[in-house]
């Protein structure tokens, strides 16, 4: 089961820094019960290990002027491998586009896409998203508001799994 390789001092950590990532190496040591240097090896070793990806700070899209979220659901006309990955890495180039996710079921694509207003986010649509070669559909919804934007992962829910876990 997928960590399980994590010890709970290792799984603290990164729930500390998953809640507050500025914190410093002192102060999640002592939320974590162990001593800064120890700490501070663990921290680099889940770095290292992949397990901590980067550290971000969560700016506010609307402060920053971009009024407008996007979800666009792009359908392709071919599935093989190598249109696949040769549309991530469009994905991959283009700013408006923050993520992007491969699907299973009706479409292949999910973008979530920040643009300054409406029509940022049009030429954006018609001047590029649409002209992709192998893009055989885009259906959009805009974002009327959000309701809920965690990042990371639920640790309460992995230790209580890895609690009943044989």
């Amino acid at each position: 089961m997928a960590g399980t390789r994590l010890d709970p001092i290792d799984r603290m950590i990164l729930a500390e820094l998953q809640s507050d990532g500025r914190m410093t190496n002192v102060e999640l040591a002592k939320r974590v019960g162990i001593s800064a240097p120890p700490c501070l090896r663990r921290v680099r070793t889940l770095e290292e290990q992949g397990y901590i990806k980067g550290y971000h700070a969560d700016v506010d899209a609307r402060e920053l002027g971009f009024e407008v979220q996007v979800f666009a659901m792009v359908g392709l006309a071919s599935q093989a491998e190598s249109d696949l990955s040769a549309f991530e890495e469009k994905c991959r180039g283009w700013p408006l586009v923050r993520e992007c996710h491969m699907l299973n079921g009706e479409v292949d694509f999910i973008l979530k896409c920040v643009a300054p207003d409406l029509s940022s986010f049009q030429s954006f649509l018609t001047g590029q998203l649409l002209t992709t070669p192998n893009v055989e559909s885009v259906k959009t919804s805009l974002v009327i508001r959000g309701a809920k934007d965690d990042p990371g992962v639920p640790f309460d829910v992995l230790e209580a799994r890895l609690s009943t876990a044989p």
